[in-house]
């Protein structure tokens, strides 16, 4: 198997990704989903991000934080202060690397992934971080998924994976 860099993210009918550097819906479905497509893989994600996860790693994963502190430490984490510093590491070793957020991450990557995950919530909600316009030139659909809403998952949401 190839090892690719890929976007993975969830958005609103408005492409809205968070709301105070979370997520603005709760969805088991949805994280069982991203759990396990990233299980065993890398994760990179900023420090905003990171902290508005209350700087929690997720178990199973190894963790990159992008920041320009060249001082930043947190137990468990990779830290890296650049684009060419994250592929010289994905470079360098056999995982996929997932690009998990936030917004200005997923642009910084824009002309670096192989694949894009997008989860789309079928809902309009309050938030303040939206998904960057990125050219998807080059990317053709793989596969949709949809899952219906239930009494654990308020609303429905469809899984589009794009590869180039």
């Amino acid at each position: 198997m190839t090892k690719k860099l890929i976007a993975i993210w969830a958005e609103d009918d408005n492409h809205l990704i968070g709301v105070n550097e979370r997520l603005p819906w709760r969805l088991p479905k949805e994280l069982q989903h991203f759990k396990e497509t990233t299980m065993g893989q890398a994760l990179l994600m900023g420090r905003v991000t990171f902290d508005g996860m209350n700087r929690r790693i997720l178990p199973g994963r190894e963790t990159l934080i992008l920041t320009r502190d060249s001082d930043f430490e947190a137990d468990g984490i990779i830290p890296v202060h650049s684009v060419e510093e994250a592929l010289q590491w994905f470079k360098n070793q056999d995982k996929n690397l997932y690009i998990v957020g936030g917004a200005s991450i997923y642009k910084a990557f824009e002309s670096h992934y192989n694949q894009l995950i997008k989860t789309s919530v079928h809902g309009v909600f309050e938030g303040d971080t939206y998904f960057p316009n990125l050219n998807l030139s080059g990317f053709r659909e793989d596969s949709q998924t949809f899952y219906e809403k239930d009494e654990k998952n308020a609303f429905d949401f469809t899984v589009t994976v794009f590869e180039r």
